[in-house]
């Protein structure tokens, strides 16, 4: 019922791919995700390239299935891990901030799909002329870097303004979002926050805990002025940023309030100044539990969804 062309491009029984989020997404989220029938990501964030393949060798122990990398073009060692991606035969690479333009002819004649995030129609349509195998439309509602368009308006612009398959992320965390992205046009959906709070997912189970914690109105986006906003669990660092939004800081100061911080609530569990980024999904997810049931649960709410929607008697004359 839910095979749709990422299921063909990308070898999933289910159009469910999890986010490629620094310090969250490693090998252990990554290959359960495959394993469970979606796509699993590893992150690269700004880990040197070693980091990488590391992870890239444990995930291929834990699983046959097929996997991605998450590439941070921003990275400072980005050339290096588009080498280890090629080298290590990745199949699905997922890229954000930037265009990964001047990296598709090795990964394309190295068999690689290429689906890099796009936050505007713009670059999606300038990265379809490019030659990518397909996009993500990432809405603001998305924990971490954002952008200023929500997925509800984001996705049905970007799934008429291309012809590759589209992927909706941003707000989406069970099979009514699936449902609805669907129904906006894409092909399938990516899942950060949910992820986040799975039983092989790495970070800090206090982490884990503020999302599970958190409300409706439970996240914040700080560091607006820098121009790269970032959506964190409302914290005293959060507070922090707000403040130096009030007084006009330089943008150093910014860069010194942020440093570490991801690492201090990924590793640390430091939550009250540590960077927790989570979407504003967070306040429906409940509960930590195995990736397979997380992607059960989805499609069988997907299922209901449409139930529900059968029995409304809808009428289309």
């Amino acid at each position: 019922m839910f095979a749709t062309r990422i299921c063909d491009l990308l070898g999933m029984e289910y159009p469910i791919l999890q986010g490629g989020m620094a310090w969250v997404s490693t090998a252990e989220l990554a290959a359960a995700v495959s394993e469970a029938g979606g796509l699993g990501i590893i992150a690269c964030g700004n880990h040197p390239p070693d980091f990488l393949r590391e992870q890239v060798r444990k995930a291929k122990e834990l699983t046959a299935k097929a996997f991605g990398v998450n590439v941070l073009l921003l990275s400072p060692y980005v050339d290096d891990i588009f080498k280890i991606i090629i080298d290590e035969k990745v199949p699905v690479v997922t890229t954000g901030a930037g265009n990964p333009g001047k990296y598709l002819p090795p990964l394309k004649e190295a068999g690689t799909k290429v689906i890099p995030v796009v936050a505007s129609v713009a670059l999606a349509k300038r990265l379809e002329k490019q030659g990518v195998d397909a996009l993500i439309a990432e809405g603001m509602e998305a924990g971490g870097h954002i952008g200023e368009t929500t997925t509800m308006a984001l996705v049905p612009q970007v799934s008429d303004a291309v012809q590759i398959p589209v992927i909706a992320a941003g707000g989406i965390a069970d099979g009514r979002g699936l449902l609805a992205a669907l129904t906006l046009g894409a092909e399938g959906i990516q899942m950060g926050t949910r992820f986040v709070c799975a039983s092989e997912c790495t970070v800090h189970q206090s982490w884990k805990e503020a999302i599970v914690k958190a409300a409706d109105r439970g996240t914040v986006v700080t560091g607006r002025p820098t121009g790269h906003p970032v959506r964190i669990i409302k914290n005293k660092l959060a507070r922090q940023f707000e403040q130096l939004e009030k007084e006009s800081a330089p943008m150093e100061e910014y860069d010194k309030l942020g440093t570490g911080r991801l690492e201090a609530a990924a590793v640390d569990g430091d939550t009250d100044y540590g960077s927790v980024m989570a979407g504003q999904i967070s306040g429906l997810v409940s509960d930590i539990k195995p990736v397979s049931e997380i992607i059960q649960q989805v499609m069988a709410e997907a299922v209901e969804a449409i139930a529900g929607l059968n029995k409304l008697n809808l009428k289309t004359g």
